[in-house]
C-alpha cells in the first residue's frame, strides 16, 4: 500500500493489543471520551460491572485508557505484523488480471471493485478443480466480500456524490463510475478493520475450499459406492454453500454437484451422532408396525462427513399426508426423549410421506437454567425440557408485520414478522440502508399433494397417534433404548449457548463503518456478550471464545461429547465441567421419569402448540355447542363440587419449584396471537387470577390446600414489583389496565389479602404496587382508555382496592385516572365493547361518579357509552366485546334495549366454551348482576343457564375460550375463570364479580 507502513495497526483487536509486562503503553488523544462511550454500554447493569468485565480479560480502566490512546505507529512497533496485512499489501501491489464477472446487479458491481483481493485468493486455488468449480468459488467470494464492505462503500459513495466527484448523467451511471474505480489504498488506510475482515475472509475461503477438494478426492470412491449407488457421477462441477452459518474459520455446509447432475452434501463436522440417530430410527422401525422411517445415508470422515442429498417430493395420495404426520409424531417422541432441539423448518425435508431430518447435531442438548426478572420459574424450566424444545412443533414469531410459524411443522411463506435490513435505491448514487419487510419463501418441510401444501393443524390427530406410539415404544423397552443411547457417549454434539440470531446481528452490526476504523470500537460492540452474561457464570466463561469466533467472521460454535460435562470451543479449547450434567445423564434421567403422567403433559403441549398456528383470532361469544345439552339442577353444592374438580385439575397441572409454583398455559399476546407461555403476572391469564380462584375456593370449602397453593403462586410478586420499579419503560409498557396491567395485579392482591386471612405480607405488596402505579401515572403518556389495558381498568381496580383495604392512596389514584379519562388525556382505539372499547371506560367513570357523587365524571361516562357502538346488536353474547358486556356497562342507566338483550342472553343456545371472557359464564354474568339488582326475568334465567353450564360440563368438560378449546389455566379464557364462574353462580352473595372488578364489599 502507498499508505504509512503501520496502516494495519488499527485493525488489531483488544486481545492482540494487550501488552507484555515489559512493554509500556502510552498515549493521550481522545481516549477518555472513547472510554466513557464504552462504559455507558454497561452502566445500567451494575455500578462495578464495567470494571468486572475488564478484569475478566486481564484489564483495568487505566490499561484500557492507554490502549485507546496509543498511536498506531507506536502500536505497530511493539506488535508483530499480522498475516492479513501482508495479504492486503500483496493484493494491492499485484497487477490486476481481466475483469471478473460477479453478477449484473449492484452487489456484483461492488464486488468487481474488490477484485484485487479475490485474485490473490483465486491464484491459490487455480488448477485444483474443474474450471466451473473455480469460477464458482471466485464468484461467491467476490459477492461475500461486497456484502461485508457494502456499508462502508456506500458511505464512500455518498461522500463522493456530495462532493460532486462522480461522472455520469443518471444516478445509476454515477454509481457505476464509483464501483469501477474504488481507491482501495485510501479505503483500507481509513478502515483497517475492513481490510482485515476482507483479507481473512479470502484466506479462510481458500483454506476451506482446498480442504474440501482434498477430502472429496480422498473419499471419491467411497462416496460413489455409499451415496451414489456405485455409479460414477462424472467430474465435480459445482460447489454451492447452502447458506448455513459459517464456523471454525469460514467452514460451512455445501452441496457438491457432479457432471451427471447428482448432488452430495458435505458437512465439515463429525457425523457420528447422525449415524447413531439412524440406529435409533432402525430401533423404532423394528418396534412400531408399518413405521418405516427413512434414514439419511452417510459417509463418515475424520471430523467431517458426506450425506445423501434428500430432495422434497409430493405425496402420491391423500393418505400419504396422514402417514407423514404419524411418522412425524414418532420423530417428535424420539426427539423429546433424547433432548433434541433446533429442529426448525430448514432441518426437515418432506420427501413424499417421509419426514426426514437432515441435521441432528443438537441431540442430547444440555438444558440451560431459565431465570427471569422474578427469579427462577419452574414452568419456564418445564417448557424448555418439554416437546416444545424440539422446535418441531409450531413456534410462532411475532413482530410488527404479524406472525409466522418457523418450526419444523411450519415453515410458512409470507412476510417475516420483523423488518429486515435492505438497500433503498440500490445501484444508484443515492442508495441507503433502510429497514423494511422481508418476504420468506418458506421451507421444504411441509408435505404436499401436487402443489398444495398440507395445513399441519388438519393432521393433529395423526401426529398425536404417532407420538403416542413412539413414546410408548420407548417406555415399554426403556432399558434397551437407554443401552442404545449409551453408544453415543463419545459423539460430538453442538452446544448452542445463545440464540444464533444474536450472533448474526452482532456480525451484521459490526460491519458499520463507525467501528471499522479502529478494532477497539468493534470490540465494544461485541461487549454485548459480556453484558448479556452479567448473572450467568457459565456463559461468562464462553465470552472470550465467542468474541474470537466473531472476529474470525464465524457464528460462534461450541461442542461437547454426549457423555461429558466438558465443552470445547471452535478452536478446541477445553472448558472443563462447564455443564452441570452431561447430555447423556440428563436424557437417562428424563427417560426414567417418562410415563403416563408425563405423556399426558406432553400431549397437552402438543395440542396447545397446534392451537398457536397462525389463524384469525376469534374473540366472540358466537359459536354454540352441537346438539342438545341436558340441564342439571344447579344446586350450590353441585356447583361447588364442579369448581373443586377444576381446582384439582389445576393442582395436577401445577409445576412446583423451590420457592414458587407456576403453570404453563395459552396466552393471547396483544390480542393477535396465541402463544404457549409460563403464566405471567396479569390478572386475565396469569397466576394472580388463578390464585384468586383458589383462594376464593379455599374460603368457601375450608380446604387449606387451595389457599396454600394460592400463596405459592403469588410469591414472584415482590420481585416483579422491584423489577418494574427499576425499569420505567417496562412499567409503562405494563400499564394500568385492570386485566393486563398493574391495576389487575393490585385488584388481585387486595382480594387475596382478605381471602388469605388478612395476610400482612400480601398487604405490604399491595401497598408497594399502588405506590408504583401512582408514580407511573405521572409519567404515562397517551395510555389507552379501556378496561383491560388502560386507564378505566386502573380506575375500577383502585376503587376496589380502596373499598377492600381502605388505602387512601388507591382512592386518590382512582380519581386521577378518572380525571384523565374525563379530560381526554388518553389514547384512542377503534375497538368496541366492555373490555377494550369505550363501554368499559364509560362504566368505570359512572362507578366512580356513584361513589364520590361527581356530575362531571357521570357526564363523561355517558359520553363514552354513547361512543360504544350499537347496544342493540345481539349476535355476540360474550362479556369482552359482546352483549353481556354491553348490558353490564349500561346497568343503572336509561336503556330502552335492555329487555331485548335480557331475552337474548337468557334464550340463546349454549355457547361452545364456558370461559368468562367470551363464553357461557361471561354471558351469564350480566344476568347475574341484573338478577341481584331486582330483575326477576334475569334472576330466573340465571338458574336455567347455570343448569346448562353443569350439563355442558358433564357432556363436554370444561371447554376453554382458546382455539380448539384447549385447556389453559387462566382466569378470563381458562379453567380458573370457569371455576370462579361456578362459584359465582352457586354463592353469588359471597363471591364478587371479577369481571366487574368488584370488591368483597360491593
Amino acid at each position: 500500500m502507498k499508505s504509512a507502513t503501520f496502516w494495519w495497526a488499527g485493525g488489531l483487536t483488544l486481545h492482540e493489543r494487550l501488552p507484555r509486562p515489559s512493554q509500556q503503553v502510552s498515549g493521550t488523544a481522545n481516549a477518555l471520551e472513547r472510554l466513557e462511550r464504552w462504559r455507558r454500554a454497561h452502566e445500567e447493569l451494575a455500578p462495578d460491572w464495567f470494571e468486572r468485565r475488564l478484569a475478566a480479560t486481564g484489564l483495568d480502566v487505566k490499561l484500557l485508557t492507554g490502549l485507546l490512546a496509543e498511536a498506531p505507529d507506536a502500536l505497530a512497533r511493539r506488535v508483530a505484523r499480522p498475516g492479513w496485512a501482508d495479504f492486503v499489501d500483496s493484493a494491492l501491489t499485484s497487477p490486476s488480471g481481466r475483469r471478473k464477472a460477479f453478477g449484473d446487479d449492484w452487489l456484483g458491481a461492488l464486488a468487481a471493485g474488490l477484485r484485487p483481493l479475490v485474485e490473490v485468493a483465486e491464484s491459490a486455488v487455480a488448477g485444483r478443480a474443474h474450471a466451473d468449480v473455480t469460477s464458482g468459488f471466485v464468484h461467491q467470494l467476490g459477492r461475500c466480500l461486497a456484502r461485508l464492505a457494502a456499508r462502508t462503500l456506500v458511505l464512500q459513495l455518498n461522500r463522493a456524490r456530495a462532493r460532486g466527484q462522480l461522472a455520469g448523467r443518471t444516478p445509476a451511471e454515477r454509481f457505476a463510475e464509483f464501483a469501477r474505480r474504488p481507491d482501495l489504498d485510501a479505503l483500507f488506510a481509513e478502515y483497517p478493520v475492513l481490510a482485515r475482515l476482507l483479507a481473512q475472509t479470502c484466506q479462510q475461503a481458500v483454506a476451506a475450499h482446498l480442504e474440501l477438494l482434498e477430502r472429496v478426492a480422498a473419499d471419491r470412491d467411497a462416496i460413489v459406492e455409499t451415496l451414489l449407488g456405485g455409479v460414477d457421477p462424472g467430474e465435480l462441477v459445482r460447489i454451492e454453500p447452502t447458506g448455513g452459518d459459517a464456523h471454525q474459520h469460514g467452514r460451512s455446509v455445501a452441496l457438491l454437484t457432479f457432471a451427471d447432475g447428482r448432488v452430495v452434501v458435505y458437512k465439515p463436522r463429525p457425523l457420528d451422532l447422525h449415524a447413531h440417530f439412524n440406529d435409533m430410527l432402525d430401533w423404532l422401525n423394528g418396534r412400531i408396525t408399518g413405521l418405516d422411517l427413512r434414514k439419511v445415508a452417510l459417509l463418515r470422515g475424520d471430523g467431517y462427513g458426506w450425506q445423501e442429498f434428500v430432495d422434497a417430493a409430493a405425496c402420491d395420495e391423500v393418505s400419504g399426508l396422514s402417514r407423514f404426520y404419524r411418522r412425524q409424531g414418532v420423530l417428535l417422541a424420539l426427539l423429546y426423549a433424547v433432548d433434541g432441539s433446533d429442529m426448525h423448518y430448514e432441518n426437515l425435508i418432506a420427501a413424499g410421506d417421509q419426514p426426514v431430518l437432515v441435521d441432528v447435531e443438537t441431540l442430547f442438548h444440555p438444558t440451560m437454567q431459565v431465570d427471569t426478572a422474578t427469579g427462577h420459574d419452574p414452568a419456564a424450566q418445564e417448557l424448555v425440557r418439554s416437546v416444545f424444545r424440539t422446535a418441531l412443533l409450531p413456534q410462532v414469531m411475532l413482530g410488527e408485520n404479524g406472525s409466522m410459524d418457523v418450526s419444523g411443522l411450519g415453515g410458512d411463506k409470507g412476510v417475516f414478522p420483523t423488518d429486515g435490513v435492505g438497500w433503498d435505491g440500490a445501484g444508484t448514487d443515492s442508495m441507503r440502508l433502510v429497514r423494511r419487510p422481508v418476504a420468506m419463501r418458506g421451507g421444504r418441510n411441509r408435505p404436499r399433494l401436487g402443489e398444495q401444501e398440507a395445513e399441519p393443524r388438519d393432521y393433529q390427530a395423526a401426529l398425536l397417534t404417532g407420538f403416542q406410539a413412539g413414546y410408548d415404544a420407548i417406555v415399554e423397552h426403556r432399558a434397551e433404548f437407554v443401552a442404545l443411547l449409551r453408544t453415543c457417549a463419545a459423539d460430538e454434539l453442538r452446544f448452542v449457548a445463545r440464540p444464533t440470531q444474536l450472533y448474526a446481528t452482532l456480525l451484521d452490526e459490526s460491519t458499520h463503518p463507525d467501528v471499522l476504523r479502529d478494532a477497539l470500537d468493534r470490540d465494544s460492540v461485541f461487549d454485548l456478550l459480556w453484558t448479556d452474561s452479567l448473572d450467568d457464570p457459565m456463559r461468562r466463561r464462553l465470552v472470550p471464545h465467542e468474541i474470537a469466533d466473531l472476529w474470525a467472521g464465524d457464528v460462534p460454535m461450541f461442542t461437547c461429547p454426549v457423555g461429558s460435562r466438558d465443552v470445547f470451543s471452535a478452536t478446541g479449547v477445553r472448558l472443563p465441567n462447564l455443564l452441570a450434567v452431561s447430555g447423556l445423564d440428563a436424557v437417562e434421567a428424563k427417560i426414567a421419569d417418562m410415563g403416563e403422567i408425563d405423556r399426558h403433559n406432553q400431549e397437552w403441549l402438543i395440542r396447545a402448540s397446534f392451537a398457536t398456528r397462525p389463524q384469525p383470532v376469534r374473540h366472540q361469544g358466537v359459536d354454540v355447542l352441537p346438539g342438545h345439552v341436558a340441564t342439571v339442577v344447579p344446586d350450590p353444592q353441585r356447583l361447588l363440587a364442579a369448581a373443586c374438580g377444576i381446582a384439582d385439575e389445576l393442582v395436577g397441572r401445577a409445576v412446583p419449584g423451590a420457592e414458587r409454583t407456576n403453570w404453563l398455559g395459552l396466552e393471547l399476546v396483544d390480542d393477535k396471537q396465541w402463544t404457549v407461555l409460563p403464566m405471567g403476572a396479569g390478572l386475565a391469564n396469569g397466576y394472580p387470577g388463578l390464585a384468586l380462584f383458589l383462594a376464593q375456593l379455599a374460603e368457601l370449602t375450608g380446604a387449606p390446600r387451595y389457599g396454600d397453593l394460592a400463596r405459592r403462586a403469588i410469591q414472584p410478586i415482590p420481585r416483579l414489583l422491584d423489577a418494574l420499579g427499576d425499569d420505567l419503560a417496562l412499567a409503562l409498557a405494563v400499564g394500568s389496565g385492570g386485566f393486563h396491567g398493574l391495576g389487575g395485579i393490585c385488584y388481585a392482591l387486595a382480594r387475596l389479602h382478605r381471602l388469605l386471612g388478612d395476610d400482612a405480607e400480601v398487604l405490604g405488596w399491595l401497598t408497594t404496587a399502588v405506590r408504583l402505579a401512582t408514580a407511573l401515572e405521572t409519567e404515562a403518556g397517551d395510555e389507552s382508555a379501556d378496561l383491560a389495558n388502560g386507564l378505566a381498568g386502573g380506575l375500577a381496580a383502585m376503587l376496589a382496592v380502596h373499598a377492600e383495604t381502605g388505602l387512601a392512596t388507591a382512592g386518590t389514584l382512582a380519581i386521577r385516572y378518572a380525571d384523565r379519562l374525563a379530560t381526554g388525556r388518553h389514547g384512542t382505539t377503534d375497538a368496541t365493547g366492555f373490555a377494550r372499547g369505550p363501554g368499559g371506560a364509560g362504566w368505570a367513570l359512572l362507578r366512580l361518579a356513584s361513589v364520590i357523587g361527581s356530575d362531571r365524571h357521570e357526564t363523561a361516562g355517558d359520553a363514552f357509552l354513547a361512543a360504544d357502538g350499537d347496544p342493540t346488536v345481539v349476535s355476540d353474547h360474550g362479556w369482552c366485546g359482546g352483549l353481556s358486556g354491553t348490558t353490564l356497562a349500561r346497568i343503572g342507566r336509561p336503556d330502552e334495549g335492555l329487555a331485548r338483550r335480557v331475552d337474548a342472553l337468557a334464550g340463546h343456545a349454549p355457547l361452545r366454551d364456558l370461559s368468562l371472557c367470551h363464553g357461557e359464564l361471561g354471558a351469564i354474568e350480566a344476568l347475574t348482576v341484573l338478577g341481584r339488582a331486582g330483575d326477576e326475568r334475569a334472576a330466573a334465567a340465571v338458574g336455567r343457564r347455570a343448569g346448562l353450564v353443569l350439563g355442558s360440563l358433564d357432556q363436554y368438560g370444561a371447554r376453554c375460550g382458546t382455539p380448539n378449546e384447549v385447556p389453559t389455566p387462566g382466569l378470563l379464557s381458562g379453567l380458573a375463570g370457569i371455576g370462579y364462574g361456578l362459584l359465582r353462580l352457586g354463592f353469588t352473595e359471597q363471591v364478587p364479580s371479577v369481571l366487574l372488578l368488584d370488591s368483597s364489599h360491593h
